[in-house]
């Protein structure tokens, strides 16, 4: 079992001044393997909170990070599954399916993280897996979609089956969701167990876990 925190689109300091009080308190460290970011972390600082968490982090390049030197998408297996991480701002149009579905082809991923869209949404799709975490700050997107609601996820993976649950702070209250993805058996394959390949340039377009007061 690998527990992997979904995150992204922070915009600290710019747009909102801390991730919201009720997610850093499950958010403790020593209990998330590895963290996967799509990016809009905006500052060092938050860079390092992160590092807290897990020390196994993360980030690809969102359209805000100017200041930081992150790859523009990345590849993260952990075998069987392949894992893809960019922002989302190369898809276009923004969020659109079968643009994120080209892009994973490309990136020969089975699932797909991508933000931008400060929207959670997840997704089985032409046999793959997509998911964007949405913004964990609940940040202001530039859109006409009124306030976003904060949120995350956090991926449980056990072996082709991905178990994801997502975090909202809904009327100030945390909200829980499952979703459960897996691989088909016809496409495993060999792999190795855990490698992490960023990559420098864009590809073109495209209930409740246990625990107490943590997230596991």
């Amino acid at each position: 079992m690998v527990l992997v925190l979904i995150i992204g689109d922070l915009h600290i300091p710019h747009r909102t001044h801390d991730l919201p009080a009720k997610f850093k308190k499950l958010l403790v460290p020593g209990k998330i393997q590895q963290i996967l970011c799509t990016g809009n972390v905006c500052d060092k600082e938050t860079y390092e909170y992160l590092r807290t968490v897990s020390p196994d982090v993360h980030v690809v390049r969102g359209d805000y990070d100017e200041t930081l030197s992150f790859p523009f998408s990345m590849t993260v297996t952990h075998a069987p599954i392949r894992i893809g991480v960019v922002h989302g701002h190369q898809c276009v149009p923004t969020g659109d399916l079968d643009a994120l579905s080209s892009i994973a082809r490309q990136m020969d991923v089975d699932v797909l993280v991508s933000g931008h869209t400060h929207a959670f949404q997840a997704v089985d799709y032409d046999n793959k897996f997509f998911i964007n975490p949405g913004s964990a700050t609940g940040a202001w997107s530039g859109g006409n979609n009124g306030d976003p609601i904060p949120s995350f996820a956090l991926m449980d993976i056990q072996g082709p089956v991905v178990v994801t649950y997502v975090y909202q702070l809904i009327d100030g209250e945390v909200r829980v969701e499952k979703i459960e993805w897996r691989k088909e058996p016809e496409v495993l394959r060999d792999a190795p167990r855990n490698t992490v390949i960023p990559q420098s340039n864009p590809s073109p377009p495209p209930g409740s876990p246990p625990g107490g007061g943590s997230v596991w």
